[in-house]
């Protein structure tokens, strides 16, 4: 049960990233998604827009402690850990 209340909150917080991404390239580039992804990628700025869409975190983080679905907020600091982990990866290489 414990595993299941990590997973949801998990993905909840890959979704949460992942929406903050898409709303951030959607108010800020011109190019359409692929290719500011694509531009990113060259451009070696993809750690902004993984940055950009963590902040989106902080909402369901936040709900879920205060619905004390605590669980569920691990889940959720563990997306942004991996958000994290893969920015400094990205920098490092």
């Amino acid at each position: 049960m414990i595993k299941k209340e990590i997973f949801i909150g998990f993905l909840t917080g890959i979704a949460a990233n992942l929406l903050g991404m898409l709303i951030y390239i959607l108010i800020f580039s011109e190019l359409s998604i692929l290719e500011t992804l694509k531009e990113s990628m060259r451009g070696g700025f993809i750690g902004t827009l993984i940055t950009a869409g963590a902040i989106l975190n902080f909402i369901p983080f936040f709900y879920f402690l205060k619905k004390e679905k605590t669980y569920r907020a691990r889940g959720v600091l563990l997306a942004s850990i991996l958000a994290a982990l893969v920015i400094a990866i990205i920098k490092l290489s």
